[in-house]
C-alpha cells in the first residue's frame, strides 16, 4: 500500500493515456475469470457500438519480441496465451508489453480511434493511471487467512476493495455467495456479481476434409475424461465438468504451464478435456507439428480425443449498469441504435 501511495502523491511517476483505461484485476493469486470476464466485456462494448481495445503484460509471451500487436495469427510463446485467446474470441485490438505504457502507445498507433482500453491485470501497475477499476473476488475461495503473500494469498489487503467496483465470482451450479462472520463481502443487494456458464464440448483438432480420422465422437455425460488443466485455479475447472455430469480424473498443472504433445501421450483409454486458454497452446503445437510432417499414428490418436470446455462469463444487470455509468462519466456513450445487453 505504501507504494501505491508513493504513486498517488507523486514521489513515483505513472503514466496517463490520452484516453480512459479500465484496470480489470485481482488482490488474490490464482485464477478469478478474469479472462472470460474481458471477454464477455468487449463482446458488451462491441456491440454497444464502443471502440474497444486491451493491453495485457504477455504473460507466457517472449518479452524480447515486445511491445507487440496480437491478432488471430499470433503465437501463445512469443504474445502469451491469454491474449491469444481474448483476441480469438473478440477480434479486439490487443497490444502486449510488461511495460503498460508502452502497450498502450503501441496499441493508439495501430488504432487510434479506440475510445477505451481494457488492462487486462493491471491492478498493481501503478506505473499506468486508470479511470474504471474492477476487482474479481472468488466468491468460492474467499480470502484464505487474509495474510498477505508468502503467509496467504493476498497480492493486497483487503482495505483495497473499500470504494472498488468488486465483482463477486459465484458458482453457477450453487448460486452460492461466500459468506463469513466478518462481513467481508458487501450486503447481497449491492453486489455485482458474474459466474461462468459451460458451452458445448468442442473438438480442438479441426483437420483436412481429406484427412481420415476416426472415434471423434463427442463424450457422454456420464463418461471418464481425462481433465487437464494449466490455469490459475484448475478446481474449478474440474468441478464445472464434474458438474455437467462427466467423471473427472484430474491433472492439475501451473498455471501458464508449457505443454507439450509428448507429454499428453500419458493420459490414455478416454477423451482429454482441457479449458480453452490451454487449447490455444495445444492447437499451435498440432499446427507446428504438421506444417512439418504428417500426425504420426500416435499423435492423430491422441488429437482424436482432444476436446475444449468453454465458458462464458455471465454478468448481472448491475454489472452493466455500472458499466454504463461508468462509461457516461468518462463522456463514452454507446451507440443509442443498439441495445444488446447480455443477461
Amino acid at each position: 500500500m505504501l507504494r501505491r501511495q508513493a504513486y498517488k502523491i507523486g514521489l513515483l511517476s505513472s503514466y496517463r493515456a490520452p484516453i480512459p483505461i479500465m484496470v480489470i484485476g485481482n488482490i488474490s493469486v490464482g485464477g478469478s475469470g478474469k479472462t472470460p470476464l474481458i471477454i464477455a466485456l468487449v463482446n458488451y462494448l462491441q456491440d454497444q457500438g464502443i471502440k474497444v481495445g486491451v493491453i495485457s503484460r504477455g504473460y507466457g509471451g517472449d518479452a524480447s519480441q515486445m511491445p507487440a500487436l496480437v491478432n488471430v495469427d499470433s503465437l501463445p510463446n512469443v504474445v502469451g496465451d491469454e491474449p491469444c485467446l481474448i483476441v480469438s474470441m473478440t477480434g479486439a485490438a490487443m497490444a502486449v508489453c510488461p511495460n503498460r505504457q508502452q502497450a498502450v502507445t503501441t496499441l493508439l498507433d495501430a488504432y487510434p480511434d479506440l475510445q477505451l482500453i481494457i488492462a487486462d491485470d493491471g491492478l498493481q501497475h501503478y506505473a499506468l493511471q486508470r479511470d474504471i477499476e474492477w476487482i474479481v473476488v472468488d466468491s468460492a475461495r474467499g480470502f484464505g487467512n487474509k495474510q498477505l503473500l508468502p503467509t496467504g494469498f493476498l497480492r493486497e489487503p483487503m482495505s483495497r476493495l473499500e470504494g472498488a467496483n468488486v465483482i463477486y465470482h459465484e458458482r453457477l451450479e450453487t448460486g452460492a455467495i461466500f459468506n463469513n462472520k466478518d462481513n467481508d463481502m458487501l450486503p447481497l443487494a449491492n453486489r455485482l456479481t458474474m459466474h461462468l456458464a459451460p458451452d458445448k464440448l468442442q473438438y480442438l483438432w479441426q483437420p483436412k476434409p481429406t484427412d481420415s480420422k476416426v472415434n471423434i465422437n463427442t463424450p457422454e455425460r456420464g463418461s471418464q475424461v481425462h481433465a487437464v488443466s494449466g490455469i490459475g485455479y484448475p478446481q474449478r475447472f474440474f468441478d464445472t465438468l464434474d458438474s455437467i455430469g462427466f467423471e473427472v480424473i484430474s491433472h492439475p498443472y501451473p498455471d501458464h504451464y508449457d505443454f507439450s504433445l509428448a507429454e499428453l501421450l500419458q493420459y490414455r483409454d478416454y477423451p482429454i478435456v482441457i479449458t480453452s486458454k490451454d487449447a490455444v497452446k495445444i492447437r499451435a503445437l498440432l499446427v507446428e507439428y504438421t506444417s512439418k510432417q504428417a500426425l504420426s499414428d500416435e499423435y492423430e490418436e491422441l488429437a482424436n480425443r482432444l476436446w475444449v470446455l468453454p465458458v462464458t462469463a455471465v454478468l448481472s444487470d448491475s454489472c452493466y449498469d455500472n458499466l454504463d455509468e461508468q462509461l457516461k462519466t468518462l463522456g463514452i456513450q454507446s451507440d443509442p441504435d443498439i441495445s444488446i445487453k447480455t443477461t
